[in-house]
């Protein structure tokens, strides 16, 4: 979710890479995702090569910020202003 709130559309081996998942592991994922509303998926062809993208939608940036904002809360209530450095 964090790297998809942080661009338009992004191509599923880039997310892939990022996330440090196998293509069946990060398909179900981002199944998962579209199935409650929060990711759209993007099928198309380069060439005779599929491509799938895919981006947050309206509800899947609200849920995203939500889950940040709690986040937040959890930091504040533990009197950190930052979390501290390894």
């Amino acid at each position: 979710m964090s790297l998809l709130a942080a661009t338009d559309w992004a191509d599923f081996r880039f997310l892939r890479d990022s996330a440090g998942l196998s293509d069946s592991a990060l398909s179900k994922q981002l199944t998962t995702l579209e199935e409650a509303g929060y990711v759209e998926i993007r099928k198309s062809f380069v060439g005779k090569r599929p491509r799938t993208s895919a981006r947050l939608t309206p509800q899947g940036h609200e849920a995203f910020a939500g889950h940040v904002a709690a986040l937040q809360e959890i930091v504040a209530r533990a009197g950190l202003a930052v979390l501290p450095q390894p």
